[in-house]
C-alpha cells in the first residue's frame, strides 16, 4: 500500500561541525528539528531569509548531505539510512546556480542524456537522442542547441537545461532550489508556468525553495516559513498569505512589493530590529525572540513548538 504522503520529514537536523579552536569544534545548527510532509503532485513552498537553512533542507532531503538525525520517508518507506541509488530516479534536484551545476566540458545533449545513461533508460542511440530532443522541446530549447556547450547559453537557458536533466528520469519529486532566482522576471514567469504545466502533465511533486514570496504563492499549495533552522509557520498558501500569524511571517509579507501605488502607500512595512543571530550561538528559547516585538520572559526559556491554529495552519509562537 502506498502512503498518503510522498515525502515525510520528521525532526530533521543537520549540524555541521565548525573548527573553533585547536581541538575544539562547535556545531553549526543549519537545520534544527524540521518536520513537514508533501502529498503526490503537491507543491510545498519553503521561504525565509538567506542563511535560514532552506537549501540545506533540500539537499539533506535528497541525502546530498547526510542528516545528523531525524527521519525521511519516501512513499511510506524510510530512506534515512538506505542506499539512495534506487531512489535517485524518483527524487531529483534543480540547483540554484545554473553556472556551476552544469559540466562545461559536456554538450547539452550529453548533460541531459547523462541520467538516461546512468539508469539505462534507452535501448539504442536513436531512442536516446529522441528522448533528449523531446526533453529539450518540453523546456523550450531548440534541437540545434543539442551540440552546444553550457557556456554558450544565457542564465535562463542554462536553468532550462538543468530542469530538462532533472526531468529525464521521470521523477515523482523534485527539489527546486531557488530555481528561478537567477533569471530575468519575464523568463521567471515562463519557467514557473512550465513547472506548473509539467506538474499537470506528469503529476510531479515539488519542494519549491525561494526568496520571492509572490512566486511562492503563485506556484505553491502550501507554504512553510523558516527562521534559523526551524519552521515557524506552515499552512495553506492563501491562508498563510492572507492571515499570517507568526510575527516573522508578518514581517516577511510586509516587505513584498505591491503593484498598486495607492495600496502600497497604505500598507505598513514591519521592519525587524537587530540582526539574525549566528546559528553557532543561538539564543535560548525561541530563536526569533531577539528581534520580536511580542517577546516575553517565557520566549527566552521555552522554545515554542508548532501548534495547529485551525485547518492545518501550524504556528510556533507562545503569544499569537
Amino acid at each position: 500500500m502506498s502512503s498518503e504522503y510522498l515525502i515525510e520529514v520528521e525532526d530533521l537536523k543537520q549540524h555541521f561541525p565548525i573548527k573553533t579552536g585547536f581541538f575544539k569544534t562547535t556545531p553549526l545548527k543549519a537545520v534544527d528539528g524540521v518536520s513537514f510532509h508533501i502529498k503526490p503532485g503537491e507543491t510545498l513552498g519553503l521561504v525565509g531569509e538567506s542563511g535560514c537553512g532552506k537549501t540545506t533542507v533540500g539537499r539533506t532531503l535528497l541525502r546530498l548531505y547526510e542528516p545528523t538525525s531525524g527521519t525521511i520517508k519516501f512513499d511510506g518507506k524510510e530512506i534515512t539510512n538506505k542506499n539512495m541509488a534506487e531512489y535517485r530516479k524518483n527524487m531529483q534536484m534543480v540547483f540554484q546556480d545554473p553556472y556551476s551545476s552544469l559540466n562545461p566540458r559536456m554538450t547539452v545533449e550529453d548533460i541531459i542524456g547523462e541520467p538516461l545513461d546512468v539508469h539505462k533508460m534507452y535501448s539504442n542511440k536513436k531512442e536516446r537522442r529522441e528522448k533528449i530532443l523531446a526533453l529539450m522541446e518540453l523546456v523550450g530549447l531548440n534541437a540545434e542547441h543539442a551540440t552546444r556547450y553550457a557556456h554558450e547559453f544565457s542564465g535562463g537557458q542554462r536553468q532550462r537545461i538543468g530542469i530538462a536533466r532533472a526531468l529525464a528520469v521521470k521523477p515523482q519529486f523534485i527539489v527546486c532550489d531557488e530555481a528561478v532566482s537567477a533569471l530575468d522576471v519575464s523568463i521567471q514567469a515562463q519557467v514557473i508556468n512550465m513547472f506548473e504545466d509539467l506538474q499537470a502533465k506528469l503529476g510531479v511533486a515539488y519542494l519549491f525553495i525561494a526568496h520571492d514570496l509572490l512566486v511562492v504563492r503563485h506556484i505553491s499549495n502550501r507554504i512553510a516559513v523558516m527562521y534559523l533552522g526551524k519552521v515557524v509557520e506552515i499552512g495553506d498558501a492563501d491562508e498563510v498569505y492572507e492571515h499570517p500569524v507568526h510575527p516573522y511571517t508578518e514581517s516577511l509579507l510586509s516587505a513584498v512589493p505591491i503593484p498598486d501605488p495607492i495600496m502600497a502607500k497604505q500598507s505598513q512595512r514591519i521592519v525587524l530590529s537587530g540582526d539574525v543571530p549566528s546559528p553557532m550561538n543561538m539564543p535560548t528559547g525561541c530563536a526569533f525572540r531577539t528581534r520580536c516585538r511580542f517577546a516575553t520572559d517565557k520566549c527566552a526559556q521555552v522554545c515554542p513548538t508548532l501548534m495547529d491554529k485551525g485547518g492545518g495552519h501550524m504556528v510556533a509562537c507562545h503569544n499569537r
